[in-house]
């Protein structure tokens, strides 16, 4: 039986969720169709608080990343290059700005090409996780074990200093492990 995640799931440090996400299901539901759409989760990306060079709040509080400083468990979705949105999932305590970017699901492997093909935009951000009826995540009891997760550099942060750059936090599950 498939289960939402709850708030204590995402109240956590992003560092410990993003590789706890993978496997779990991005679900979808498009209100006009009633339509669902659930794909496994299989690449994120952690961002971790002011000092993260590659973070949206290096620069602090803004319009743009407040939900950021919010409880973990909330949709933080902006739009990328004028052309992609992207999925972050708040993570932590209130004013710890923190989140994991869901880079990945199961056939689409690119931040911008999973939102595309699961209908997600601007009008998710600040969706409540863990009680929306329009997006969510599920654990549906897919085993993935800590040896199966390759961790890596994060991907296009090239305007952040050295020391973020080189940070293992992106999380990725082998293609073979879901044939």
């Amino acid at each position: 039986m498939n289960k939402k995640l709850n708030r204590k799931f995402y109240t956590r440090n992003a560092i410990d969720v993003a590789p706890q996400l993978l496997g779990k299901l991005l679900c979808r539901k498009d209100k006009t169709t009633g339509a669902t759409i659930a794909l496994r989760i299989t690449e994120t990306e952690v961002y971790c608080g002011e000092c993260d060079t590659a973070c949206h709040a290096k620069n602090g509080k803004t319009a743009r990343n407040a939900v950021m400083y919010g409880l973990g468990g909330f949709a933080y979705v902006y739009l990328c290059y004028g052309i992609h949105y992207l999925l972050n999932i708040v993570t932590g305590e209130e004013n710890d700005p923190q989140c994991v970017l869901v880079r990945g699901v199961e056939g689409y492997d690119g931040p911008g090409k999973l939102t595309r093909k699961m209908w997600i935009d601007k009008t998710h951000h600040g969706a409540d996780l863990t009680t929306s009826d329009e997006i969510w995540i599920e654990d549906d009891g897919f085993a993935v074990q800590p040896s199966d997760i390759i961790t890596a550099p994060r991907v296009g942060i090239n305007y952040a200093t050295e020391e973020y750059r080189l940070k293992p936090w992106n999380f990725r599950l082998p293609p073979e492990l879901l044939s």
